[in-house]
């Protein structure tokens, strides 16, 4: 059965909508264990007072605004997503930043309403690997990116060093909630081959890229919280986890403490090992 792209736009939409409160209770966790990465893609693009730049699938917003710190009151920033409901917590947490510098649109990165080489830097954190169709993003990037512009981008690597994802989604896959992933259909590690990276980067006409693993560690401070995370920010897992029956999802949760077990302390906090791509071009 060939890949529906339409309904998995609708059903990704969906799903981080509703996602997007969570995001924001758990924006402060999230920044104090992720913000190296946003550190990461700051520096490989290297925003200049003045500058426009784009930050595509911004989420909570606070990529875009380190970003907008860099380029100052003479530079514009572009913080872009296709849920209305994650530009809203992005644009609450903008406003309470105080910059003034920053846009904030709903714009498909499939099909973005800019003009040609019109910003001069884009990042964006763990979105590629979740769009329907990569290349055809990735080709709308290099379009809107002017020449000698940089690409600084995150996307999972594999599920072996992402247990805080892989341990979950493999007991929904056991438990006939998940079917297994299929090659080259979005998805958390959809992007976790360098191959694959290279091939979609280079085929929408960038030059090689560059890529750097950046690890750390998700921290939990029970199991409470690690269900927390799971059925509030996750996506895709959420949206499954969200869905059961009540009965079947209390099971599935007694089954997901099971196998995440081995994380646990001695404290009781959980502590999972994360890593991910930094993939740099221009």
């Amino acid at each position: 059965m060939s890949f529906d792209h339409d309904a998995y736009r609708a059903q990704s939409l969906a799903t981080w909508g509703e996602m997007a409160t969570g995001w924001e209770d758990r924006r402060d966790w999230m920044m104090n264990i992720t913000g190296q990465v946003n550190s990461w893609l700051v520096t490989k693009t290297d925003p200049q007072p003045g500058q426009n730049f784009l930050d595509i699938a911004a989420g909570a917003g606070d990529l875009s605004i380190a970003v907008a710190e860099c380029v100052g009151g003479g530079g514009h920033v572009i913080s872009s997503d296709f849920s209305p409901k994650m530009i809203d917590v992005a644009r609450r947490n903008g406003v309470a930043s105080g910059l003034a510098n920053i846009e904030y649109r709903v714009m498909d990165a499939e099909e973005m309403e800019l003009g040609d080489n019109s910003v001069d830097g884009v990042v964006c954190r763990w979105g590629y690997m979740l769009m329907a169709d990569p290349a055809t993003a990735l080709g709308e990037t290099r379009r809107v990116l002017r020449d000698a512009g940089r690409l600084a981008f995150a996307v999972w690597t594999t599920p072996d060093r992402n247990p805080w994802a892989s341990v979950p989604a493999m007991t929904l896959i056991q438990r006939g909630h998940l079917p297994p992933p299929e090659p080259g259909a979005p998805g958390i590690f959809a992007m976790g081959d360098p191959g694959r990276i290279k091939e979609l980067v280079t085929g929408a006409g960038f030059a090689e890229p560059d890529l750097e693993v950046i690890e750390f560690e998700f921290r939990y401070a029970d199991f409470d919280d690690f269900w927390d995370a799971l059925v509030r920010i996750a996506g895709p897992l959420a949206r499954v986890l969200n869905a059961l029956p009540e009965d079947e999802r209390l099971s599935t949760r007694t089954a997901i403490m099971k196998s995440v077990e081995p994380y646990r302390k001695a404290d009781g906090t959980y502590v999972t090992p994360a890593a991910t791509w930094g993939v740099s071009t221009r």
